[in-house]
């Protein structure tokens, strides 16, 4: 295993432990399991052409790019905030 430093603000360490210790788990492992857990854009794409493929073959046959490019704006107005009951 190789060591690493990261600088980050004091605030962001603090919680990283928090979110650790209520997991039960070290903060590092807790990284570690972020890392692990969270796609790379090749493997977002991926994802994506097997949900789409699956919505063609069995829910929607004319299912096109643009219904995809669609869908990708209403889920990045979503995690904006921009819309939904929370504004």
């Amino acid at each position: 295993m190789a060591d690493t430093t990261i600088k980050i603000a004091e605030e962001t360490r603090d919680r990283l432990r928090q979110l650790a210790q209520e997991r039960g788990l070290s903060t590092r492992a807790y990284v570690e399991r972020l890392a692990a857990m969270t796609p790379v854009e090749a493997e977002r794409a991926e994802r994506t052409a097997r949900a789409v493929a699956y919505v063609r073959a069995h829910l929607c046959a004319d299912f096109t790019d643009e219904d995809v490019r669609e869908g990708q704006r209403w889920r990045e107005a979503i995690v904006a905030r921009a819309v939904g009951s929370r504004r």
